[in-house]
């Protein structure tokens, strides 16, 4: 049978896309029910909907299109060749959307489910493999996507939806977010080996204001810190190399390449020396943040307790 055009069609070829979907997409899954058993009233019963409710939605569909899909002979029904088309790519799309469905089903499991979370580069070689082993000690299937970034381009993700919970510095203040300090890490001085200062246990600031720096590049939040503790000790630093991650920083300073303020590293780097500031008083705020008003999942919700129960104990 030759599918015939409809003079009465809903749908021009010029329709937008969205008033396509939007007409079309609550009957797809009648028309596959039908197509499937090419009878409407075993359809409706498969489908426990009411066979006048299906009929419509089929003569609806049918009008929408401008297209024959069904040739009918009583209650028995077969695809015409614009039908066969069009199931095709009705199977494909509802495969699509249960497996869409299925997968954040299981991501809001609370045994199975997963939780994104970003943190500091400086926080990834100890701390959070710490605390992910000791949360899946009660949580042993929960499964993580892990970011590392720094301060800004999380805030952002989480922002953009892509992030669960995140662990920054600053503890960020935004009205679109709440955010908790959880922990205090103290900031070394770190210098070469042999450097004047060297053989010095602690250190004023102010005694490196003629040193070359290195530091982290601007827009993350120990280059603020930087920055400021400068500043607040009397000058402004002058930088030779800017990076990305502290552990290369502190290859830079073994090279006598300038010298940094940087967090305690995982493990003791030779060629350096990490001298205690006694001023100003060179720290920073730990904190966890996360987007106002996005509902948690309880995996996402377990760990959040969890982090907010470390406060003062979430550091190595």
């Amino acid at each position: 049978m030759v599918h015939q055009q409809r003079s009465a069609a809903r749908l021009s070829p010029s329709s937008d896309t969205e008033d396509i979907v939007t007409l079309l997409a609550p009957r797809l899954s009648y028309f596959a029910g039908v197509a499937r058993t090419e009878h409407v009233t075993r359809a409706a019963q498969e489908m426990q909907v009411p066979q006048s409710t299906l009929s419509r939605a089929m003569v609806r569909l049918e009008q929408d299109l401008g297209v024959d899909l069904f040739a009918r002979r009583g209650r028995t029904v077969s695809l015409t060749p614009a039908g066969r088309t069009f199931l095709a790519s009705v199977e494909r799309a509802l495969a699509e959307i249960e497996r869409a469905a299925d997968e954040v089903r299981a991501d809001a499991d609370p045994a199975t489910g997963k939780v994104a979370f970003g943190f500091l580069h400086t926080m990834g070689a100890e701390t959070v493999p710490g605390l992910l082993h000791a949360f899946r000690a009660d949580h042993p299937r929960v499964r993580f996507t892990l970011v590392q970034n720094y301060g800004e381009a999380m805030i952002e993700r989480l922002r953009s939806g892509e992030l669960d919970l995140c662990l920054t510095s600053p503890v960020p203040d935004a009205p679109d977010l709440v955010s908790r300090r959880l922990d205090e890490q103290k900031l070394r001085l770190v210098v070469p080996a042999d450097h004047r200062l060297a053989t010095r246990r602690r250190v004023r600031l102010a005694e490196a204001a003629d040193e070359t720096f290195v530091t982290l590049e601007p827009g993350y939040g120990l280059r603020r810190i930087t920055d400021d503790l400068c500043k607040e000790a009397g000058f402004r630093p002058r930088i030779a190399f800017e990076g990305e991650e502290a552990e290369t920083l502190r290859g830079l300073v073994a090279a006598g390449l300038g010298v940094a303020l940087l967090p305690p590293p995982a493990v003791p780097r030779p060629g350096v020396a990490e001298l205690t500031v006694t001023s100003p008083r060179a720290a920073r705020e730990i904190g966890v943040a996360w987007l106002d008003g996005h509902p948690d999942t309880p995996p996402v919700a377990a760990f959040k307790k969890f982090l907010l129960a470390r406060k003062g104990n979430l550091l190595p």
